[in-house]
């Protein structure tokens, strides 16, 4: 059975944007319908995919606003904000506004540009954050991606912040695709940790060593044979058909990376969304290589 309230399958949401690149706000609430009634329990708002770091603080207000309207139609749907920014302030406030508008969760990346700086500095950095924007009741989610945010985190970091703040500090997302680290995760926390992979192939692995869903860009347009696969998990069965298919769709979508462009390309032609342009420095996914991309996943 799922270990943590939060558990389940949630969609790395792209941000929609008009042509001057502010953030679109009028078609976030429609987004995030389409996203619920795919099978998604949630989604992340302004992560990776999401092209978090390009928007202002204001921006991502706005945007964590408009996503709370989901919430009308769809009151379980669950609301995961990506608030982590090299600023420890503007962290703190960011975070700050998510609880306040209502999420469930928070997603931080670690303070990025000081790559260097010591294990002891970040745990000072995250305790300041926790202290001072997470309530008792709610939960941050530390956010693993090394190849993009250059700092890697270890075992005895996430016991210490474990310790400290037990409820508080639900787990991570962990997008480092990297089989052997999700089942140390599942030895060292069991499901003391609630891990959701950001890797839609590891997603039977990671169940099968603890983990608690994922958190993953695929779940764009694969979400219902990803929530296939984490029920069939949950009443003690593999579906391994349903894996086999998430990871052809992965081989093939690798091809196109960032994802954030590509999937907004694939999402208006194959459900008739709109053509959300990329904020720079990404740029759209040209027509043919779209045309190609369509073709590969979806024939």
């Amino acid at each position: 059975m799922p270990n943590h309230e939060l558990a389940g399958v949630y969609v790395a949401a792209i941000t929609p944007l008009r042509n001057d690149y502010s953030p679109d706000i009028e078609a976030i609430p429609e987004l995030l319908r389409f996203y619920a009634e795919r099978g998604n329990h949630g989604a992340l708002l302004l992560g990776t995919t999401g092209e978090g770091p390009s928007f202002s603080p204001s921006e991502r207000v706005a945007i964590y606003e408009a996503a709370t309207a989901i919430k009308a139609s769809h009151p379980d749907f669950r609301l995961l904000a990506g608030t982590g920014t090299p600023s420890l302030s503007e962290s703190i406030d960011l975070t700050k506004a998510a609880f306040e508008l209502g999420f469930n969760g928070v997603v931080v990346l670690p303070p990025y540009y000081f790559r260097n700086a010591s294990e002891g500095g970040l745990l000072q950095w995250f305790q300041q954050l926790i202290n001072s924007a997470v309530p008792k009741d709610r939960f941050l989610l530390y956010y693993h991606i090394p190849d993009v945010s250059g700092v890697p985190v270890n075992l005895e970091f996430l016991i210490k912040l474990k310790q400290l703040y037990p409820i508080r500090f639900a787990g991570l997302k962990d997008s480092t695709g990297n089989r052997d680290f999700a089942q140390v995760l599942g030895e060292t926390f069991g499901s003391q940790l609630a891990v959701f992979t950001g890797n839609d192939m590891l997603l039977s692995h990671a169940l099968e060593n603890h983990a608690a869903g994922c958190i993953t860009a695929m779940a764009n347009f694969a979400s219902p044979q990803l929530r296939q696969i984490w029920d069939a998990y949950q009443r003690g069965e593999i579906d391994e058909q349903g894996q086999h298919q998430i990871d052809s769709w992965r081989d093939i979508l690798q091809n196109y990376q960032p994802y954030g462009p590509s999937l907004k390309a694939l999402l208006a032609k194959q459900y008739t969304l709109p053509l959300w342009p990329a904020c720079p420095p990404l740029t759209d996914l040209p027509e043919d290589l779209a045309q190609k991309a369509h073709q590969e996943l979806f024939g």
